[in-house]
């Protein structure tokens, strides 16, 4: 998390907007939407992958520190199934998905809905593990209570260089 947006992971173009209900065009349902007619990318489980070689699980970080909430939602909710309920990747994915979530309840004025957000991401960071998925996701929580509470910048993903995480929840060596 910091001041300014991190380096992109991918080189994947953005979406033409960012959604927000309400105000945009549903990018799957609506003919209009910038992902109408495209199905979900095959994912792999990032209990047993490696997050480092998984372009959507680093589109998705490009999503979100580019403020694009409710598509980061999307497309990490697809690597959140094939991960499944209850695995320490599962959570650690949980946690940035219900961060980017309470990130668009701010820009849609649900102040209420982003802090209810924002204390089920705390609870899953906790059991994503110190480094879920190389994300300090504690930091995460911080900066995203930070920004609803304060108005601080919106939080960033930002990739631990080199962490080496261990999948029982221990800390990181």
């Amino acid at each position: 998390m910091g001041d300014t947006t991190p380096a992109r992971y991918t080189s994947r173009p953005l979406p033409d907007y960012r959604h927000v209900p309400g105000r945009t065009p549903h990018p799957t349902r609506d003919p209009a939407g910038h992902s109408y007619g495209r199905p979900p990318a095959p994912v792999p489980d990032l209990n047993q992958a490696d997050w480092r070689t998984c372009g959507e699980y680093l589109y998705g970080l490009d999503l979100f520190n580019a403020g694009y909430w409710w598509e980061c939602h999307e497309v990490l909710e697809n690597l959140w199934h094939a991960a499944g309920l209850g695995t320490v990747a599962g959570h650690a994915l949980q946690a940035v998905i219900q961060c980017a979530a309470s990130h668009l309840k701010v820009e849609c004025g649900q102040p209420v809905g982003a802090v209810r957000l924002a204390e089920h991401a705390a609870a899953h960071a906790e059991w994503g593990g110190v480094l879920g998925l190389g994300l300090d996701l504690r930091g995460l929580v911080a900066a995203t209570r930070g920004h609803i509470g304060t108005g601080a910048p919106p939080a960033l993903l930002v990739l631990v260089p080199d962490a080496r995480e261990m999948r029982d929840n221990r800390e990181v060596l």
